[in-house]
């Protein structure tokens, strides 16, 4: 491993967060840059360079010098090397989960749950050695020994949202770079400090030069990674309609591509429901980030009126005293938005739910939180009576607003969640297991949860929706990672005798 040296640190009270590239913070003086936010106060506090397609290119340049000398590297040193990663990351973790909640907003706890579903996927691919490991087959033929390996892929890149600005970017690094990889990550510009911080851990442990590079950006630092030849596969994780693009895009420059993009997460409450456990459930599963989490339950569908009347009640009391305000004070329950323009947007949904004919049964418009008058807060929203043709129905809202459908079966909900573009997520709330069992077997969705509300899978498995929710063919993390990051080769080797052999012009087979 190479030794261990001290590197320039982020100074979060410097004016621009810089470009990580080549074990460097690196800014142009000449690139464009954009403010960055605290939620909270609305105040500005810092602002973080947009990379051109120069500053791209160098970073791509320095993965590709990077890639032959780590290829080369035995997995079991690369796991030595993730294994120190983690316990940087373990003794930085309030430093990043302070991060978090200042520039995305969130409050601490769930700041700190990100932090920590991060860093299991950390403890996972610190498993590489394993899980790279080929298969064998002695004698498949005459004389003939038959294997496969698996082989990394060069440089790969990621693009990563705002709303886990530590833990996606962690769902593929790490296991990109275990795999024998160089990565280059474009994450969200609106929250730059905390992937950037995380960089310099894992320059700190002892990575060498050019292995792991981060370049903030927009779209033009987006295309330069899509249409540059060096980079061989992108992940990304974001809305559907640039999903598809980075998708279309990606592949069209010959690039292995997976982009996981929007939701519209149903859960499904059945008749036999622990009423009070689901409404808790809910809760934190609609409102926690502030609706901001493409995991997030965001449509209720009731069987039966009985049923769609006692959660309306139970939910309209809780929603209403929600403890909303900046996510520094553990006593919050929920944060602001993310920014000024998203605030205006999904207010724009609310508008538009009333507009249609939805009952709005508790209205977050109006909130005010105390001293913080500039923050981008909103209250939580409860809408009653929604139908699937309405607006805040079809389309993904990413903000504290859930929607109440009544259905009269399981089989009429389960037809609601099917017909929807999306199949990330979603869940039943049920006693009965022959209930759960069908539901589970049968419904069109790629996460399904009993009586688990966010079923966001282990490091160990991995994570990815159906339909317009996923573009590609392998999922986030655990064993699809590997195979996305990775090209088998299956090698076939026999020695010939010593004696000259008769040719063979029938195809071989094992016969």
């Amino acid at each position: 491993m190479s030794s261990i040296r001290p590197i320039e640190k982020l100074n979060t009270t410097n004016q621009v967060v810089g470009h990580h590239i080549n074990g460097r913070i690196f800014i142009d003086d000449t690139e464009r840059s954009q403010a960055v936010y605290n939620p909270a106060t609305g105040q500005i506090t810092r602002r973080v360079a947009l990379a051109g397609k120069a500053t791209v290119e160098k970073a791509i340049a320095a993965a590709a010098a990077a890639y032959p000398g780590w290829r080369q590297t035995p997995p079991a040193k690369r796991a030595r090397l993730m294994f120190r990663f983690k316990d940087f990351l373990q003794q930085h973790a309030n430093e990043i989960i302070s991060l978090l909640t200042e520039e995305h907003g969130k409050v601490l706890d769930d700041a700190r749950g990100e932090f920590t579903r991060g860093l299991e996927v950390v403890e996972y691919a610190c498993g590489a050695p394993e899980l790279l490991k080929g298969e064998h087959s002695k004698d498949v033929g005459p004389g003939i020994d038959s294997w496969s390996e698996f082989h990394p892929l060069g440089v790969v890149a990621g693009i990563t949202p705002f709303n886990f600005p530590a833990m996606v970017p962690l769902w593929m690094y790490p296991m990109a770079i275990i795999c024998g990889n160089t990565f280059v990550l474009k994450p969200s510009e609106k929250d730059p400090s905390a992937p950037t911080r995380i960089a310099e851990l894992l320059q700190e442990a002892g990575l060498p030069d050019g292995v792991f590079n981060v370049v903030h950006g927009d779209k033009e630092a987006v295309d330069t990674l899509l249409t540059d030849s060096r980079v061989q596969a992108v992940s990304f994780v974001g809305s559907t309609p640039v999903a598809e693009y980075v998708y279309r895009t990606g592949t069209a420059n010959g690039k292995r591509v997976q982009a996981l993009g929007g939701a519209k997460n149903h859960a499904v409450v059945m008749p036999d429901a622990d009423m009070d456990n689901a409404v808790n459930a809910l809760m934190g599963a609609v409102y926690g980030s502030c609706g901001e989490r493409c995991m997030a339950i965001s449509a209720v569908v009731c069987v039966g009126d009985t049923v769609a009347d006692e959660m309306v009640k139970k939910l309209a009391a809780r929603v209403s005293r929600l403890k909303i305000g900046p996510g520094i004070d553990s006593q919050n329950e929920m944060g602001p938005l993310i920014s000024k323009p998203h605030y205006e947007k999904v207010r724009g949904y609310i508008d538009s739910g009333v507009a249609e004919g939805a009952e709005l049964l508790v209205d977050g418009r109006g909130l005010t939180v105390p001293r913080q008058p500039e923050g981008f807060f909103l209250g939580g929203c409860l809408f009653d009576r929604v139908t699937a043709d309405m607006r805040i129905y079809r389309e993904e809202i990413f903000g504290p607003v859930l929607c109440v459908l009544r259905v009269e079966s399981l089989q009429e909900a389960m037809q609601l969640i099917d017909e929807h573009e999306y199949g990330n997520g979603t869940c039943i709330f049920t006693r009965d297991g022959g209930s759960a069992r069908y539901f589970t077997d049968n419904i069109k969705v790629g996460m399904v949860g009993v009586n688990v509300p966010l079923p966001v899978p282990v490091a160990c498995h991995s994570f990815g929706g159906w339909k317009r929710s996923l573009f590609g063919d392998l999922s986030a993390y655990g064993p699809d990672a590997i195979r996305f990051y990775t090209r088998r080769k299956t090698i076939s080797q026999r020695w010939p005798a010593d004696s000259i052999e008769k040719a063979q012009f029938s195809f071989p087979s094992t016969q």
